[in-house]
């Protein structure tokens, strides 16, 4: 994996360093992922990137300057249920 798909001015070993896991890494955006509202109102995301980080994920959509934590389910798909508008907040608060 290059960094060429990452945030710009981010490596994966900087976010690896930041979000404290150290087997973080670039998951396939070919995947189900959906924001759960309130009430039950899901709006579903089309990610531009997805990151994993041990069963949690940080989610960057297409068009959309937020990035969404979730949790990566079994079949692969994703269910975010926050925003950031920070990339460093976001792996901060993982």
């Amino acid at each position: 994996m290059t960094n060429e798909r990452l945030p710009a001015g981010w490596t994966l070993e900087e976010i690896r360093r930041v979000s404290g896991d150290r087997e973080a890494t670039v998951l396939d955006s070919d995947r189900c992922v959906t924001l759960l509202g309130w009430p039950a109102e899901d709006e579903r995301l089309r990610p531009e990137l997805v990151l994993g980080f041990h069963g949690l994920c940080l989610v960057k959509p297409v068009d959309d300057d937020n990035w969404y934590m979730g949790s990566l389910d079994d079949d692969g798909s994703v269910e975010c249920w926050s925003a950031y508008a920070d990339f460093y907040e976001a792996l901060r608060g993982l």
